[in-house]
Protein backbone atom coordinates (compact mmCIF):
# COMPACT_ATOMS: atom_id res chain seq x y z
CA UNK A 1 0.00 0.00 0.00
CA UNK A 2 1.23 3.56 -0.94
CA UNK A 3 1.57 6.19 2.10
CA UNK A 4 -1.61 7.93 2.91
CA UNK A 5 -1.73 11.33 3.31
CA UNK A 6 -4.25 13.76 5.02
CA UNK A 7 -5.40 17.23 3.19
CA UNK A 8 -7.10 19.83 4.96
CA UNK A 9 -9.89 21.04 3.10
CA UNK A 10 -13.28 23.12 2.90
CA UNK A 11 -16.63 21.25 4.51
CA UNK A 12 -18.95 20.22 1.68
CA UNK A 13 -22.34 21.36 2.24
CA UNK A 14 -25.09 19.20 3.34
CA UNK A 15 -26.91 17.14 0.79
CA UNK A 16 -30.48 18.54 1.00
CA UNK A 17 -33.20 15.78 2.78
CA UNK A 18 -29.69 14.36 4.10
CA UNK A 19 -31.32 11.49 6.70
CA UNK A 20 -30.62 10.96 10.44
CA UNK A 21 -29.14 7.83 11.67
CA UNK A 22 -31.22 5.02 10.25
CA UNK A 23 -30.35 1.50 12.15
CA UNK A 24 -28.62 -1.05 10.71
CA UNK A 25 -30.94 -4.03 8.37
CA UNK A 26 -31.69 -6.48 10.26
CA UNK A 27 -29.89 -10.27 8.85
CA UNK A 28 -26.98 -9.16 6.08
CA UNK A 29 -28.12 -12.09 4.60
CA UNK A 30 -26.18 -10.47 1.55
CA UNK A 31 -23.00 -11.42 2.47
CA UNK A 32 -24.32 -15.37 2.04
CA UNK A 33 -26.82 -15.16 -0.42
CA UNK A 34 -24.77 -13.01 -3.00
CA UNK A 35 -21.20 -13.20 -2.78
CA UNK A 36 -21.63 -16.90 -4.48
CA UNK A 37 -19.80 -16.50 -7.95
CA UNK A 38 -19.28 -13.19 -7.64
CA UNK A 39 -15.84 -11.49 -7.30
CA UNK A 40 -15.49 -8.65 -4.69
CA UNK A 41 -13.12 -5.82 -6.01
CA UNK A 42 -11.87 -3.77 -2.98
CA UNK A 43 -9.33 -1.74 -1.30
CA UNK A 44 -8.26 -1.04 2.47
CA UNK A 45 -8.77 2.02 3.59
CA UNK A 46 -7.30 3.92 6.57
CA UNK A 47 -9.97 6.56 7.93
CA UNK A 48 -9.88 9.69 9.15
CA UNK A 49 -13.18 10.53 10.34
CA UNK A 50 -12.61 14.46 11.49
CA UNK A 51 -14.93 16.84 10.18
CA UNK A 52 -13.06 19.29 7.73
CA UNK A 53 -10.52 17.01 6.81
CA UNK A 54 -10.05 14.70 3.69
CA UNK A 55 -8.08 11.24 3.42
CA UNK A 56 -5.69 11.16 0.31
CA UNK A 57 -6.22 8.16 -1.68
CA UNK A 58 -2.76 8.00 -3.41
CA UNK A 59 -3.76 5.15 -6.79
CA UNK A 60 -2.81 1.63 -6.85
CA UNK A 61 0.88 0.39 -6.99
CA UNK A 62 0.50 -1.97 -10.22
CA UNK A 63 1.80 -4.89 -8.02
CA UNK A 64 -1.35 -4.35 -5.70
CA UNK A 65 -4.06 -5.59 -8.11
CA UNK A 66 -3.72 -8.56 -10.11
CA UNK A 67 -2.88 -7.58 -13.78
CA UNK A 68 -1.45 -4.45 -13.40
CA UNK A 69 2.20 -5.24 -12.71
CA UNK A 70 4.06 -4.11 -15.69
CA UNK A 71 4.28 -0.61 -17.81
CA UNK A 72 1.90 -1.69 -20.85
CA UNK A 73 -0.55 -3.16 -19.22
CA UNK A 74 -3.31 -0.54 -19.88
CA UNK A 75 -3.90 1.09 -16.75
CA UNK A 76 -5.52 4.73 -17.13
CA UNK A 77 -4.01 7.31 -15.27
CA UNK A 78 -6.47 8.64 -12.66
CA UNK A 79 -5.56 11.59 -10.48
CA UNK A 80 -4.87 11.28 -6.97
CA UNK A 81 -8.20 10.50 -5.02
CA UNK A 82 -9.23 11.82 -1.84
CA UNK A 83 -12.74 11.43 0.03
CA UNK A 84 -14.61 14.38 0.42
CA UNK A 85 -15.13 16.56 4.20
CA UNK A 86 -18.04 15.63 6.39
CA UNK A 87 -20.55 17.88 7.60
CA UNK A 88 -19.73 18.36 11.49
CA UNK A 89 -19.95 15.60 13.64
CA UNK A 90 -21.11 12.71 11.20
CA UNK A 91 -19.27 9.78 11.01
CA UNK A 92 -17.93 7.69 7.73
CA UNK A 93 -20.45 4.97 7.28
CA UNK A 94 -18.68 1.97 8.26
CA UNK A 95 -17.19 3.50 11.69
CA UNK A 96 -18.62 3.43 15.66
CA UNK A 97 -21.97 5.29 15.40
CA UNK A 98 -23.22 4.96 12.25
CA UNK A 99 -24.87 1.88 12.30
CA UNK A 100 -26.93 2.90 9.64
CA UNK A 101 -24.11 2.87 7.07
CA UNK A 102 -25.02 6.30 5.54
CA UNK A 103 -22.90 8.77 3.40
CA UNK A 104 -22.75 11.80 5.01
CA UNK A 105 -20.80 13.38 2.74
CA UNK A 106 -22.61 14.83 -0.80
CA UNK A 107 -22.63 12.02 -2.94
CA UNK A 108 -21.08 14.04 -5.90
CA UNK A 109 -18.00 14.06 -3.77
CA UNK A 110 -17.90 10.11 -4.14
CA UNK A 111 -18.34 9.83 -7.85
CA UNK A 112 -14.45 8.73 -9.04
CA UNK A 113 -12.93 11.32 -11.49
CA UNK A 114 -12.50 11.00 -15.26
CA UNK A 115 -8.58 9.76 -15.91
CA UNK A 116 -6.27 11.45 -17.79
CA UNK A 117 -7.00 11.91 -21.77
CA UNK A 118 -10.83 11.73 -21.41
CA UNK A 119 -13.60 13.08 -23.12
CA UNK A 120 -16.03 13.82 -20.39
CA UNK A 121 -19.82 14.08 -21.04
CA UNK A 122 -20.92 17.88 -20.31
CA UNK A 123 -24.14 16.44 -19.68
CA UNK A 124 -23.32 13.55 -16.66
CA UNK A 125 -19.87 15.15 -15.13
CA UNK A 126 -20.58 14.67 -11.63
CA UNK A 127 -23.95 16.10 -10.87
CA UNK A 128 -27.54 14.92 -10.62
CA UNK A 129 -28.90 12.26 -13.11
CA UNK A 130 -32.39 12.19 -13.78
CA UNK A 131 -34.49 8.85 -13.31
CA UNK A 132 -34.77 8.54 -16.35
CA UNK A 133 -31.25 9.00 -17.77
CA UNK A 134 -30.45 6.36 -15.16
CA UNK A 135 -33.41 4.08 -17.14
CA UNK A 136 -32.06 5.01 -20.59
CA UNK A 137 -28.48 2.57 -19.53
CA UNK A 138 -31.08 -0.63 -19.45
CA UNK A 139 -32.34 -2.12 -22.79
CA UNK A 140 -35.73 -0.99 -23.40
CA UNK A 141 -37.56 -3.77 -22.41
CA UNK A 142 -36.55 -3.89 -19.19
CA UNK A 143 -36.92 0.06 -18.04
CA UNK A 144 -40.34 -0.45 -17.06
CA UNK A 145 -38.96 -3.14 -14.47
CA UNK A 146 -35.88 -1.26 -12.94
CA UNK A 147 -38.56 2.03 -12.69
CA UNK A 148 -41.26 -0.28 -10.97
CA UNK A 149 -37.75 -1.36 -8.56
CA UNK A 150 -37.07 1.91 -7.85
CA UNK A 151 -40.64 2.96 -7.13
CA UNK A 152 -40.78 0.04 -4.20
CA UNK A 153 -37.94 1.93 -2.41
CA UNK A 154 -37.05 5.11 -0.93
CA UNK A 155 -34.14 6.58 -3.74
CA UNK A 156 -33.30 10.06 -2.75
CA UNK A 157 -30.97 11.13 -5.79
CA UNK A 158 -28.71 9.85 -8.64
CA UNK A 159 -25.00 11.08 -9.51
CA UNK A 160 -23.17 10.09 -12.67
CA UNK A 161 -19.95 11.13 -14.64
CA UNK A 162 -19.32 9.37 -17.87
CA UNK A 163 -16.50 9.86 -20.18
CA UNK A 164 -14.73 8.19 -23.44
CA UNK A 165 -11.35 6.94 -23.62
CA UNK A 166 -8.93 7.68 -26.82
CA UNK A 167 -9.53 3.97 -27.84
CA UNK A 168 -13.17 4.32 -27.88
CA UNK A 169 -14.09 3.18 -24.36
CA UNK A 170 -17.19 4.66 -22.93
CA UNK A 171 -17.44 4.46 -18.93
CA UNK A 172 -20.19 5.75 -16.78
CA UNK A 173 -20.54 5.58 -13.30
CA UNK A 174 -23.52 6.53 -11.31
CA UNK A 175 -24.37 6.22 -7.27
CA UNK A 176 -27.73 5.41 -6.78
CA UNK A 177 -28.30 6.90 -3.04
CA UNK A 178 -30.88 5.42 -1.01
CA UNK A 179 -32.61 5.80 2.40
CA UNK A 180 -31.45 2.32 4.02
CA UNK A 181 -29.07 -0.06 3.32
CA UNK A 182 -32.25 -2.56 3.20
CA UNK A 183 -33.21 -0.88 0.22
CA UNK A 184 -29.63 -1.02 -1.46
CA UNK A 185 -30.18 -4.63 -1.20
CA UNK A 186 -33.31 -5.27 -2.43
CA UNK A 187 -32.62 -3.04 -5.33
CA UNK A 188 -29.52 -5.00 -5.85
CA UNK A 189 -31.50 -8.29 -6.11
CA UNK A 190 -34.31 -6.69 -8.32
CA UNK A 191 -31.78 -6.43 -11.24
CA UNK A 192 -29.94 -9.08 -11.22
CA UNK A 193 -32.62 -11.59 -10.47
CA UNK A 194 -32.10 -15.17 -12.12
CA UNK A 195 -35.22 -14.94 -13.90
CA UNK A 196 -35.59 -11.71 -14.98
CA UNK A 197 -32.39 -9.62 -14.80
CA UNK A 198 -32.15 -6.18 -16.16
CA UNK A 199 -28.98 -5.95 -18.97
CA UNK A 200 -27.70 -2.65 -19.95
CA UNK A 201 -28.34 -1.13 -23.03
CA UNK A 202 -26.89 -3.39 -26.12
CA UNK A 203 -26.48 -6.48 -24.35
CA UNK A 204 -28.41 -9.34 -25.02
CA UNK A 205 -26.84 -11.95 -22.73
CA UNK A 206 -24.28 -11.84 -19.72
CA UNK A 207 -22.21 -13.93 -17.79
CA UNK A 208 -20.64 -13.56 -14.05
CA UNK A 209 -16.55 -12.48 -14.09
CA UNK A 210 -14.98 -14.92 -12.02
CA UNK A 211 -11.65 -12.74 -11.18
CA UNK A 212 -11.65 -12.84 -7.68
CA UNK A 213 -8.47 -10.08 -6.38
CA UNK A 214 -8.64 -11.26 -3.00
CA UNK A 215 -5.74 -9.11 -1.72
CA UNK A 216 -7.67 -5.91 -2.66
CA UNK A 217 -10.68 -5.41 -0.51
CA UNK A 218 -12.78 -2.45 0.73
CA UNK A 219 -14.32 -3.59 4.14
CA UNK A 220 -18.11 -4.08 4.24
CA UNK A 221 -17.79 -3.20 0.47
CA UNK A 222 -19.49 -5.62 -2.30
CA UNK A 223 -18.60 -6.10 -5.88
CA UNK A 224 -20.43 -7.90 -8.27
CA UNK A 225 -19.13 -8.10 -11.97
CA UNK A 226 -20.54 -9.25 -15.12
CA UNK A 227 -19.57 -8.89 -18.96
CA UNK A 228 -21.93 -9.28 -22.17
CA UNK A 229 -21.02 -12.74 -23.59
CA UNK A 230 -19.96 -13.99 -26.67
CA UNK A 231 -21.00 -13.64 -29.43
CA UNK A 232 -22.00 -9.91 -29.13
CA UNK A 233 -22.25 -7.36 -31.74
CA UNK A 234 -19.55 -4.77 -32.85
CA UNK A 235 -19.48 -3.49 -29.29
CA UNK A 236 -18.94 -5.68 -25.75
CA UNK A 237 -20.07 -3.93 -22.57
CA UNK A 238 -18.55 -5.01 -19.07
CA UNK A 239 -20.65 -3.54 -16.02
CA UNK A 240 -20.54 -3.91 -12.18
CA UNK A 241 -22.56 -3.10 -8.95
CA UNK A 242 -21.38 -1.78 -5.68
CA UNK A 243 -23.03 -2.12 -2.45
CA UNK A 244 -21.66 0.65 0.17
CA UNK A 245 -24.26 0.67 2.81
CA UNK A 246 -27.07 3.57 1.71
CA UNK A 247 -25.23 3.37 -1.65
CA UNK A 248 -25.72 1.81 -5.14
CA UNK A 249 -23.15 1.92 -7.58
CA UNK A 250 -23.07 0.74 -10.94
CA UNK A 251 -19.77 0.81 -13.84
CA UNK A 252 -20.33 0.44 -16.78
CA UNK A 253 -17.61 -0.09 -19.76
CA UNK A 254 -18.24 -0.59 -23.11
CA UNK A 255 -15.85 -0.78 -26.23
CA UNK A 256 -15.77 -1.84 -30.02
CA UNK A 257 -13.96 -5.21 -30.31
CA UNK A 258 -13.91 -6.12 -26.86
CA UNK A 259 -14.42 -4.48 -23.53
CA UNK A 260 -10.54 -4.57 -21.47
CA UNK A 261 -10.00 -6.01 -18.22
CA UNK A 262 -7.53 -3.60 -16.55
CA UNK A 263 -9.03 -0.79 -17.24
CA UNK A 264 -12.56 -2.17 -15.93
CA UNK A 265 -11.04 -3.55 -13.20
CA UNK A 266 -9.14 -0.93 -12.38
CA UNK A 267 -12.45 1.33 -12.49
CA UNK A 268 -14.14 -0.96 -9.87
CA UNK A 269 -11.52 -1.28 -7.71
CA UNK A 270 -11.07 2.62 -7.02
CA UNK A 271 -14.59 3.43 -6.85
CA UNK A 272 -14.89 0.98 -4.52
CA UNK A 273 -12.50 2.74 -2.53
CA UNK A 274 -14.01 5.86 -2.45
CA UNK A 275 -17.16 4.65 -1.34
CA UNK A 276 -16.00 2.68 1.68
Amino acid sequence: MTAQTIETVDPVEPVPGAPAPVAAAPGRTRRVLWAVARWTAALAVCGGVGAGTAMGITALDRTEVPGLATESDGRWEYPALRLPALPAERPRPFTEGNDGEIHYADVRKLLLPAPAGATVDPKTNGGWVSEDAYLAGFREKDRARVEEALDDTTLRHIAGRAWTMPDGTETRVLLLRFSSVAYVDLTYRNLTSDWEEALPAGVAEAEILDQVPDDVRVPEVSTYAYQEKKPYGPEQTRWAYITAGDTLAMVTQTRKGGALAVPFQQTVVLQAQLLG
